[in-house]
């Protein structure tokens, strides 16, 4: 069934955010007298998530997980400036508006990632947004998800959650909709059962309607 209510990740489906954030998490770590390669920690970033970074890198060194996640999130504020979109992001939220249908963001990211979209144009095509701002639990529970859906009265047999992770189709099932797997460098372990796998966003064009 082609699908027009679409739920968004950021981080890796939207806008490519990753590279600012390994060097930002590597920064951290230095800081504190560790060391992590850049290509470890973008696999537990792509593969897991940052908090699973940084419980990893903290138990390994015995640190205080706050002191880690206080450095990388400052790092990360300094070096993730103006990240760009992923190809054809732009086409595919403009498509779902053709159709009739809405785009709504969910991501861990605190409001900077509005500003971003801001930035890339794109945050026009979205009719509503969950960020840290709210108080939800993490993915892939889906209360944020149901928020959205139970807000805007959306059918969710035309419903989809988007995202680069296992955990974002984990918490697009959990909430009763189907689950999209935008893995562009196919480095995914793939156990969720996506009801699409692309590795470019315009591959997703031909099931929205």
């Amino acid at each position: 069934m082609l699908k027009r209510e679409l739920i968004w990740d950021f981080d890796g489906t939207l806008m490519d955010t990753y590279p600012a954030m390994v060097r930002a998490f590597v920064a951290a770590v230095t800081e504190l007298g560790g060391q992590v390669d850049n290509e470890t920690t973008y696999q537990l970033m792509r593969q897991q998530s940052v908090g699973v970074a940084e419980r990893q890198l903290a138990a390994k060194y015995g640190w205080d997980l706050h002191d880690l996640r206080a450095g990388y999130q400052r790092y990360e504020q300094q070096f993730q400036t103006q990240p760009a979109p992923f190809a054809d992001a732009q086409a595919v939220l403009a498509k779902v508006q053709a159709v009739g249908g809405r785009n709504y963001l969910m991501t861990h990211r605190n409001a900077a990632a509005l500003a971003y979209l801001e930035q890339a144009d794109l945050k026009q095509y979205f009719t509503d947004f969950v960020t840290a701002a709210q108080p939800f639990p993490r993915k892939p529970d889906p209360a944020a998800l149901n928020y959205l859906l139970d807000k805007h009265q959306a059918n969710r047999e035309v419903a989809v959650m988007v995202g680069d992770r296992n955990l974002d189709i984990d918490a697009g099932h959990n909430a009763g909709i189907a689950g999209w797997l935008f893995d562009y460098d196919e480095l995914v372990t793939v156990t969720s059962h996506p009801e699409a796998q692309v590795t470019k966003l315009a591959s997703l064009l031909p099931l929205i309607g």
